[in-house]
Parts: structure tokens; sequence; C-alpha cells
């Protein structure tokens, strides 16, 4: 009967708490045992008493977690304390962010730590309940919408006033992911006139169905998305004739959301500082891209700063900014992977099935993802 630890996020600003209490409900009726420090949930507005009457033990400190835990969930990588309180064999689930922090990566293999990435979740149609990326990118783009209309110097919706009629605004979404689609979405509802680009034409149908226009562009014959679903990085050539089509409009756009990121690599370059002086004074971007570099040349990361009168939003961990619906959405993802993980107490999946595999990235002592052992051994 493996004991399930949660604690407070250590991260300045994490909002997020890696169960809920229905979730710790839920494990604690499957006969798992829940350990919560206090406090764990008070910044998303879940009390220690819900989690007691969920049925979870509370302890009074993180460093009482990681004693008793031998799985340990989590939103955000463990800061180095973290890990040095981590003990030998605890199984670790949470993002881990291999591409910017290889060394947790050396230290769980250290530790003989079994480590699960919620953002390696394959995307496949059986695992979309756990799929982590996609319900932080739902809140993101929801979030990045609600910035713009803050920011900018115009209100979204068509007015008809007794002063005049008052246009509405137009915003361009770039990217349809999960993250863009929400944009698209949320811009729809506050009236805006939105249009959305993106290199791949099997979406234009999803970007219309939500009323939204989609930007055409001349296509380079080369594949877009990897197997498994995630966008691929682009050639030169594919990325001159991105930012021709995104040109072509941004003079006459009021708000840009910027959602492409290809994943574990740099974010593309999208919209270059001569473009940025070419859209209207008062106007916004908000790039959801600035913690991998950024869809704008201009993006600095948790800053916002303004260019040629245009508002450029480095916009970091959205979803801390929703701490109560992203801590439900992230919950269940986790709470349905650790009920894969352990459909019964006593009886652990096969570590080799597929969606544990392909979320698996140390395990025994040892770096068992391919493509993050290739990146922490070239990061030294």
């Amino acid at each position: 009967m493996p004991v399930i630890g949660v604690v407070k996020e250590a991260l300045p600003g994490e909002t997020r708490v890696a169960l809920v209490p229905s979730n710790v409900a839920q494990l604690v009726r499957d006969k798992h045992v829940v350990v919560v420090e206090e406090g764990a949930g008070e910044s998303a507005s879940f009390s220690d008493s819900q989690y007691a009457a969920a049925g979870a033990r509370l302890l009074p400190d993180a460093a009482a977690v990681f004693r008793h835990a031998e799985i340990l969930v989590k939103v955000r990588p463990p800061t180095p304390n973290e890990l040095r309180l981590m003990k030998s064999g605890t199984i670790y689930v949470g993002f881990l962010s291999p591409a910017s922090e290889p060394a947790i990566i050396r230290s769980f293999a250290q530790q003989s730590i079994t480590a699960f990435a919620m953002e390696y979740i394959p995307r496949i149609s059986r695992a979309q309940s756990m799929d982590a990326l996609s319900s932080m990118a739902t809140v993101a783009g929801y979030r990045a919408v609600l910035i713009a209309a803050q920011t900018m110097g115009k209100m979204f919706p068509l007015l008809m006033t007794a002063a005049g009629t008052i246009p509405p605004a137009t915003v361009l979404v770039l990217g349809a992911g999960v993250a863009g689609l929400q944009a698209i979405a949320t811009a729809k509802r506050l009236g805006a006139k939105v249009e959305a680009f993106d290199p791949r034409p099997a979406v234009a149908e999803q970007v219309r169905s939500l009323g939204a226009a989609f930007v055409e562009m001349e296509l380079p014959a080369e594949e877009v998305e990897t197997a498994g679903g995630y966008a691929k990085e682009l050639s030169a050539e594919f990325l001159r004739k991105e930012q021709e089509a995104i040109a072509s409009r941004i003079s006459r756009v009021h708000a840009v959301i910027t959602t492409a990121q290809v994943f574990g690599q740099k974010a593309p370059l999208l919209i270059t500082a001569d473009m940025v002086a070419l859209m209207p004074r008062g106007s916004v971007i908000v790039d959801l891209a600035s913690e991998t570099g950024g869809n704008c040349a201009l993006t600095e990361p948790g800053r916002t700063i303004v260019h040629h009168g245009v508002t450029i939003v480095g916009a970091v961990n959205l979803p801390a900014s929703v701490p109560t619906d992203a801590s439900q959405m992230y919950s269940r993802n986790v709470y349905n992977l650790l009920k894969h993980l352990y459909p019964t107490v006593d009886a652990p999946t096969d570590p080799e099935e597929e969606i544990l595999r392909g979320a698996c990235l140390t395990r025994h002592g040892a770096i068992v993802n391919e493509a993050v052992r290739a990146l922490v051994e070239r990061e030294g």
C-alpha cells in the first residue's frame, strides 16, 4: 500500500497544488494512504480541513511528507532542497522540464528515483485523461486573451452607442493547438474579430468552427508534426514563409496571442522587431512561448515591455494565475495517471506498458528515456 505525498509548491509564485481534496478522497476510497503538508492547497483555495475531511493525513512540513511518501506528486520540478529530502526508491509524478533542468534528471538517476514526467504522457487516445500539457494549455490560452483585453487600449466587442459605433478589436492567434484554440474561443466570446494562423492546413476546419478566419500561407513541402502529434522544428525557409504570412496581417490587428512551441526545443521566431513596428500603437502581444525563447524577438520572460507603442507581455506560468481551476484540472490528470499506475493498491501496472514507458524518465538508477538521456549527456 504505497503512501502518496503532496507538498506545498516551493517555487515562488506557484499557487497550484498537485492533488485537490476531491481526488484525495478517491485515492483514499481506493485504499491508498495520502499525506499532505499543512497549507499545501491554501493558495489554490483548498483548506487543510477539506483535505482532512477527504481522508488525508496532515503533516507539519515538507520534510515530514518526504520521509513518509513512497509516491510524491508535484506540479513543478523539485528544488535543490527538495531533491536533498527525497529518499531513494521514491516514485515522482509531476512536470520535470528536462531541457531546462537536466541536473534534476541526473540526480533522480543517482538517487534511484523513478520519475514520471507529466509533459511526457503519450498523445494517444487512452492517455487523454492524463494529458496535463493540454489541461494547462487550456488555462493559458484563456488567460492570455484576458491579459490582452486588459492591456490594450481598445475594447474587444462591436459597440453601437449614442456616441457612435466602436468597431471590434481584431485578434490574431498564432498556433491552433490547445492553447490557441482556447484563445480563439475566448476572444470570440468577448466579441473580437479573430484570425488564426497555423502551418498545419488540417486545423483550418477547427479554427473556422470557432468562428475565426484561417490565415492561409504558401506551404513548402515539409512535415510540420512528429508522429506523436507535437510540432516539429522547421527549416529556415519554412519560418520565412510563416513570417511573411504573419507580416501581411499584423499591421491590421490590435492583439496577437502567440502559442507556437516545439516540444523540448526553443520556440520558433514568428514576429521580428520590424514586424512589431508595423502594429498599431496601443496594441499588444501576449507571448505564451516566452519561457522557451519566445515567438516574438522582443519578448522578455516574466516582463512586460513597450516597443514602438506596442505592449509585449512575456507571459510566464499563466495557469498559476487561475489556481483553483488549474489545480482541479491538473489533479484530475495526476489522479488518472496514479489510477493507471496502480489499478489496485497491491497490483501495479507493468512499467513497460505504453503510457508508463512513455512518461517514465528514470528508473532503477538509470535514465530510461533515450531522448532525455541524450539531452542530459549533451548538457554534461
